[in-house]
């Protein structure tokens, strides 16, 4: 048994009855001991990580020095990784470099080198960080997905083809075979990570496509007999209006995919020329990592942001284009201040991740419920925090930018493709510049681009025109992918455009300077392009020429 919370209490960083607690909630819900120690309010994830830092004399290192998907592939060590949640980093001196969650655990060491004869030399990094590394790795308790042993094949298909007008009463049943191949086609976008199942008929033929790490990848194409009888099959699941096919429908899944966590599905359909389109989002919070430094964010990108976060008023506003993730930025900063001191609230359409502690208000414009509306009704209830999910109109343009002024921090979403352009949008709504410049206090802008398969990637030549590269290895994705990859890319990684808004801009702004003013002072004041900063990650070996000119060209 662990003896971390005791070495903690005679730190005096826990208390004697927190160490109960502590035991008692790892044998009850079953949970590792630093995910039931950061459950109280006195131990945060930093403070756990400097604590075990200082009481066992081990370094706490940075994630992005090591290609640890790597590593991890040279041996069949999953179970370790999962049983002492401790991830192998690399091979240095002929060691294993391991980054434990537990250095009290005396079996890690003996473990690891029965099953890759390396003595292992453990660092820390922070134990937030790491435990949600391990969880996006392994897919949590995704290797636990259950499959049915009778599968169905499109060849399985051909046999359920009905009449096209016809919708059968086996669409009811959990153990038809409709239902068996919607389950078995969710459990496989679970697999691979994707976000969204399309469901698509034309004219005469259907297909399946998932969006993974931001692109559409076609799966499958079923008989098109049967598109009727799947939507239907999920409308139910949905709890859904089957006879209506006129109308667009919205909806929401649970299911039990895995044995201890449910999967979230958002659903919407769409009548098309063809039939109705069925969309499933994946709202799966458990991999969804709200940590600044798994998203991206280097070290002095972190410490801004979290700069402007500890000011008592403002507005920080997130800009980019649809699926660049804004959303996860916002919900990231909210989670840093979120604390029992401050009353946040949230204004969102949809709401996309459920915040322990947060007000999370869900617009309904169909019923004259829309930002500007939530943004008066939060005024009243004395917040601290403000999150606006878009800003769309002037009004609540208008409102966010006069809260940010009277006392609030302001968080928010704009669509624009630079920092510096955020001010101008603001303009053009009708913001005057005087309450621009006394309101802003920091713009982020971002894009999501994919990484290469650590295993896959292979090198290239530098692109003539990218002097930027000449002294630097250059690699591209593989055409066909390998089993672990989406056509050679693996997960996706941010970068981030930092506007810090100095009494410099601030006056600039306040005098209506034009954008490329404002940039020009801003880049000279230390601000990094967001195309500078893809070609760092291509210098990096995280990404590719191509990727980088397909998101910013």
């Amino acid at each position: 048994m662990t003896q971390l919370p005791d070495f903690l209490h005679s730190a005096n960083i826990i208390s004697a009855e927190q160490v109960k607690l502590t035991f008692a909630a790892m044998a009850d819900n079953k949970t590792d001991v630093c995910s039931a120690l950061m459950e109280f309010d006195n131990v945060t994830s930093k403070i756990l990580t400097e604590a075990l830092s200082k009481l066992f004399n081990l370094p706490i290192v940075s994630l992005e020095r090591f290609d640890y998907q790597s590593c991890c592939k040279q041996w069949t060590i999953n179970h370790l990784i999962r049983q002492h949640l401790a991830l192998p980093l690399a091979i240095q001196n002929n060691r294993l470099v391991v980054a434990v969650t537990d250095p009290s655990d005396s079996s890690i060491e003996q473990a690891f080198y029965f099953t890759t004869g390396f003595h292992i030399k453990p660092v820390l990094i922070d134990i937030s960080l790491l435990i949600s590394t391990i969880k996006s790795l392994l897919g949590s308790d995704k290797g636990n997905l259950t499959h049915r042993k009778d599968n169905i094949s499109l060849h399985d298909l051909q046999n359920l083809i009905a009449d096209e007008g016809e919708i059968r009463p086996d669409v009811e049943q959990d153990s038809s075979p409709i239902s068996r191949y919607i389950h078995q086609i969710i459990v496989e976008a679970v697999r691979k990570k994707a976000s969204d199942i399309h469901f698509e008929p034309y004219d005469g033929w259907f297909r399946i496509r998932f969006r993974c790490d931001g692109l559409l990848i076609e799966v499958e194409q079923p008989p098109y007999q049967i598109c009727k009888r799947l939507v239907a099959r999920l409308k139910i699941l949905a709890q859904l209006d089957i006879s209506e096919r006129r109308l667009p429908q919205d909806g929401r899944i649970t299911l039990n995919l895995a044995e201890s966590t449910p999967i979230h599905i958002r659903m919407s359909t769409l009548p098309t020329m063809w039939g109705e389109k069925v969309v499933l989002r994946i709202l799966d919070n458990q991999v969804i990592s709200l940590d600044l430094e798994v998203l991206g964010y280097s070290y002095s990108q972190r410490l801004l942001f979290e700069q402007a976060l500890n000011k008592p008023q403002g507005l920080i506003l997130i800009t980019g284009p649809t699926g660049s993730g804004k959303t996860q930025s916002l919900y990231t900063g909210l989670t840093i201040l979120n604390n029992q001191s401050r009353n946040i609230a949230a204004a969102e359409d949809p709401i996309e991740i459920s915040l322990s502690g947060i007000n999370q208000v869900q617009i309904q414009p169909q019923i004259g419920f829309g930002f500007a509306e939530a943004l008066r009704a939060f005024l009243r209830q004395d917040p601290d925090v403000i999150m606006v999910g878009e800003i769309r109109d002037k009004e609540t343009a208008d409102i966010a930018t006069k809260a940010a002024q009277t006392g609030h921090l302001v968080l928010a979403t704009l669509h624009t493709n630079s920092s510096t352009e955020a001010i101008d949008r603001l303009k053009n709504i009708g913001i005057e510049p005087h309450n621009i410049a006394t309101s802003l206090i920091l713009v982020i802008a971002q894009r999501l681009l994919r990484r290469l398969c650590p295993l896959c990637k292979s090198p290239t030549d530098h692109p003539d025109h990218a002097s930027e590269l000449e002294k630097s290895s250059c690699y591209q994705a593989s055409n066909e992918g390998c089993s672990a990859c989406n056509q050679g890319y693996l997960g996706r990684i941010g970068i981030y455009e930092m506007l810090n808004i100095t009494p410099e801009l601030s006056h600039s702004i306040l005098k209506n300077a034009p954008v490329h003013e404002l940039e020009k002072i801003a880049k000279r004041q230390g601000m990094t392009p967001l195309y500078r900063l893809g070609m760092e990650k291509i210098c990096q070996g995280v990404t590719s020429y191509a990727e980088v000119q397909r998101v910013l060209a």
